[in-house]
């Protein structure tokens, strides 16, 4: 399925760059360029990220801090 429409990235695509390496949104946006014009595809994009390193324990996000 596309995720994102803007550049033409596929569900298979974002998985491949995650198995790759790509832990985070931002390393998926620079890889694929996914999220980076419009931004509707960010959600999708995260959730599959997050079904990917769930599913895979080996492979863990950074953590994510916000500024206080």
């Amino acid at each position: 399925m596309y995720v994102c429409l803007c550049k033409g990235i596929t569900d298979r695509q974002v998985e491949a760059a995650i198995d790759e390496g790509a832990t985070t949104l931002g390393k998926l946006r620079k890889a694929l360029g996914v999220a980076s014009q419009c931004g509707k595809c960010g959600v999708t994009t995260r959730e599959i990220l997050t079904g990917c390193l769930a599913a895979t324990p080996d492979k863990s996000p950074a953590p994510f801090y916000a500024a206080a």
